[in-house]
C-alpha cells in the first residue's frame, strides 16, 4: 500500500513540472537561437572590429544586438571578407546581411526580403575644397566597392551620375586628388571617422546632405528568412528613438581613429625629419668622436712605442723609422751616427739615487735636442746608452759639435754642488753611400757601438771613429765570447806544454802551460786570437780556471808515475777582478790534487797591475 502511494506522489510531481514548463514564454527558449549576421567591417563607426579584442562593434552592430535581444536571438556577427552585399546574400554562412537601403536581388538573381528600417543614414559628398561642383546628374562620384548595392539607389535618384568604385578609402582619395572623380560619397557617420586621418586634412564635407538611406537587414527570400525578418521587425518596433539616438551619439562623439605610421609621418613629418637629422648628426658626432678617441689612443700608444717615456727621446723602434725617413729625404747630407755611453752611471744611481740618475739622462736629452736640427734625431737605446744621428758639417763632429757640450754633461753634478764627474764616451760611424740606398739602422748602431767599446775597454773618456777592420774584429770577438762556455764543456780547449830546460845540465826541469782552441769552424786558434778578447770581455777567468785545473790533473798523473815536475801557469789582471783571493784558490788546488807548492809556478804579466795601482 505504501509503495503505491510513493509512486502516485512521483507521478503528481512530474505532472506539475510539465504544467510549469508550459507556462514559460516561448521567447525564453528562443533566446538560445543564434542569428548569424554578415556585415562589412570597413565602415567605422557603423561596423568595425574592436582594436582590443577584434569583436565587431559599431552603431549598426549595437542596434542589431538590441533588436535581436527583443526578438529572442543571440546575434553573432561575421565579416564580409570580399565582394558586395549582393554577393553576401548568396553566402550560406550568413542568416541575414546588412546594411540594405532597400530590397535587392542577389548576385545569382535571387529575390531578397528586408527588415524595417533601423535608422536613417545621411549620405554626403566629400571634396578637396572645390568651390563649384557640377550638377549631380553630371557628376563623377567615387565610392567603395562594398557600397555597390547602394549605388543602384544613387543611380535611381540621380540619373546620369557616373559612379567609380575603389577597393579602399585610400584608393578613393587618390582618385579624388588626381581629378578622376569630382567627389566621394559615403554616409556622414563614416566621414566623421575617416576625416580624422591627418593626411586627409585637405578634404571637406559638403554641408548639404545628398540623401538619406534606410538601414535595414536582408536575406534571400525564403520562408525561413521571412520568419527571421518578421521576428526582427517586432524587435525593431520595440526600440525607442531615444535609444537609437543614444547609440548613434555614443559612437559619433568618440575619437575612434587611431594613427598609423603614415599618419604620424604626415602630422609630425617635419618634427620627425628634424629629429632624424638631429639623431643622424648625433650619431655622426659620436662616430667621429669615437674615431677621434681611437686615433688619439692609437697615437698615444704609438708614441709610447716610438718614444722613451722618461726622457722624451726616440725609442729604438721610433728611431729606426725616423732615421730611415731622414736618410731618404736628405740624401746629400753627410750624416754620422754616434753611440753614447755613460760609463759610471751605475755608480751614480747607487751613490746619488735613481732620481739623480734620471735627471742626468733627461738633461742630456734636453740639451742634445736643443743642439739638433729638424733633420737630426736622438734615441735612448736602454738605460744610459744613447744614439744620435747628426750631420758632420765641420771637423767638430762629436755630439754637440764642440767640447763645451761634452763638458756640460761631464760637469752636470759638479755644477750642482756634488763632487761627481760624469764619464762620457762614444763611438762614431760615418755613413756610406750604400747606407742611404739601403738603410740598415741596426748595423749602423752596431758599428758605432764597436767603436765605443774600444774607448770603454781603454778606460778613456773620448770619442773613437769606427773602421771596417774594427768591425771584423768585433765579429770575431763576439764569436769567441759566444762559444767559450760550450767549447770548454766540449773539450775543445787543449793544454800544451812548452819545455823548460836547465842549460847547465841539459835536463827538462819544467814546462810552461799553453792553451790552444780547437775551434769547430776555424781550426786551431793561437792564444793571441782569443786571450785578449776574453780579457776585454772579463771572461778570461773562466778559461784560466780550466787551464789551472787541467795542469794540476797532469801533475798528479805524473807524480803517480814517479815524475816530479813543475809547471808555470799564467795569471791575468782580469782574474783578480773575478776572484780577489787568488792565493786561496791555488792553495785549494794544491791540496785537492796532493801537490807540493813548488810544482805550480805562477807567472804574472806586467799588464796585470800597471793600470790598477790600488790593486797592486
Amino acid at each position: 500500500m505504501k509503495r503505491n502511494i510513493f509512486k502516485f506522489r512521483h507521478i503528481a510531481l512530474l505532472f506539475a513540472a510539465l504544467i510549469c514548463l508550459s507556462l514559460i514564454p516561448a521567447a525564453v527558449f528562443a533566446g538560445d537561437e543564434v542569428l548569424t549576421v554578415g556585415v562589412p567591417v570597413d565602415r567605422c563607426p557603423v561596423f568595425y572590429k574592436d582594436y582590443d579584442n577584434s569583436e565587431i562593434i559599431g552603431i549598426g552592430a549595437d542596434l542589431m544586438r538590441a533588436v535581436a535581444e527583443e526578438a529572442g536571438y543571440n546575434v553573432e556577427f561575421k565579416a564580409i571578407e570580399s565582394g558586395s552585399l549582393k554577393d553576401a546574400l548568396d553566402n550560406p554562412d550568413f542568416d541575414i546581411v546588412m546594411p540594405f537601403g532597400s530590397a535587392l536581388s542577389s548576385t545569382s538573381g535571387k529575390a531578397s526580403v528586408v527588415s524595417d528600417n533601423l535608422f536613417q543614414t545621411p549620405f554626403t559628398l566629400v571634396t578637396t575644397g572645390k568651390s563649384e561642383l557640377p550638377p549631380l546628374n553630371q557628376m563623377k562620384v567615387g565610392m567603395l566597392k562594398s557600397l555597390s548595392a547602394g549605388a543602384e539607389t544613387v543611380r535611381d535618384l540621380y540619373p546620369g551620375i557616373q559612379i567609380y568604385f575603389y577597393n579602399d578609402m585610400d584608393g578613393c582619395v587618390k582618385a579624388l586628388r588626381k581629378g578622376e572623380v569630382d567627389a566621394l560619397l559615403h554616409n556622414s557617420y563614416v566621414w566623421s571617422y575617416v576625416l580624422q586621418k591627418p593626411s586627409y586634412s585637405d578634404l571637406s564635407v559638403q554641408p548639404s546632405t545628398m540623401f538619406s538611406m534606410d538601414f535595414r537587414a536582408g536575406a534571400v527570400d525564403t520562408p525561413e528568412s521571412r520568419e527571421i525578418i518578421s521576428r526582427l521587425n517586432s524587435g525593431i518596433a520595440k526600440i525607442s528613438d531615444t535609444k537609437r539616438q543614444a547609440i548613434i551619439l555614443d559612437y559619433t562623439s568618440r575619437r575612434l581613429y587611431r594613427y598609423d605610421l603614415s599618419d604620424y609621418i604626415h602630422r609630425y613629418g617635419a618634427i620627425m625629419v628634424m629629429s632624424l637629422l638631429l639623431l643622424i648628426a648625433v650619431i655622426i658626432i659620436v662616430v667621429l668622436r669615437y674615431h677621434e678617441a681611437k686615433r688619439e689612443h692609437e697615437e698615444k700608444l704609438q708614441r709610447m712605442i716610438d718614444y722613451d717615456q722618461l726622457t722624451g727621446a726616440l725609442s729604438l723602434t721610433g728611431f729606426r723609422k725616423k732615421a730611415e725617413e731622414l736618410l731618404r729625404n736628405n740624401p746629400d747630407k753627410p750624416y754620422i751616427l754616434t753611440y753614447v755611453n755613460f760609463r759610471n752611471f751605475k755608480y751614480i744611481n747607487e751613490s746619488l739615487g735613481r732620481d739623480q740618475g734620471d735627471n742626468l739622462l733627461k738633461y742630456y736629452v734636453d740639451i742634445t735636442k736643443s743642439s739638433l736640427k729638424d733633420y737630426e734625431a736622438v734615441c735612448r737605446l736602454e738605460a744610459d746608452h744613447f744614439v744620435v744621428l747628426s750631420c758632420a758639417e765641420s771637423d767638430e763632429i762629436v755630439i754637440g759639435k764642440d767640447e763645451n757640450f761634452i763638458d756640460q754633461v761631464r760637469n752636470y753634478f759638479i755644477d750642482r754642488g756634488k763632487d761627481n764627474r760624469v764619464q762620457v764616451c762614444g763611438g762614431i760611424y760615418f755613413l756610406t753611400p750604400l747606407d742611404y740606398l739601403q738603410p740598415d739602422i741596426d748595423r749602423m748602431i752596431d758599428n758605432a757601438r764597436v767603436a765605443e767599446k774600444k774607448v770603454a775597454f781603454a778606460q778613456k773618456q773620448n770619442y773613437v771613429f769606427y773602421n771596417p777592420e774594427q768591425w771584423e774584429k768585433g765579429k770575431h770577438a763576439a764569436d769567441v765570447i759566444d762559444h767559450l762556455p760550450s767549447a770548454i764543456k766540449a773539450g775543445h780547449f787543449k793544454v800544451w806544454y812548452q819545455p823548460q830546460i836547465d842549460y847547465e845540465t841539459g835536463i827538462i826541469n819544467g814546462a810552461e802551460a799553453l792553451c790552444r782552441w780547437d775551434h769547430s769552424k776555424l781550426g786551431f786558434m793561437q792564444p793571441s786570437e782569443f786571450i785578449t778578447t776574453l780579457e776585454e770581455a772579463h771572461l778570461i777567468y773562466e778559461l784560466d780556471s780550466f787551464v789551472w785545473d787541467k795542469v794540476c790533473q797532469d801533475l798528479k798523473r805524473w807524480n803517480d808515475l814517479g815524475h816530479h815536475r813543475s809547471i808555470s801557469v799564467n795569471v791575468s789582471r782580469c782574474d783578480f777582478l773575478n776572484n780577489n783571493d787568488i792565493p786561496a784558490h791555488f792553495r785549494k788546488l794544491i791540496e785537492s790534487y796532493g801537490l807540493t807548492p813548488d810544482q805550480l809556478r805562477i807567472e804574472i804579466t806586467e799588464t796585470a797591475y800597471v793600470e790598477n795601482p790600488e790593486l797592486l
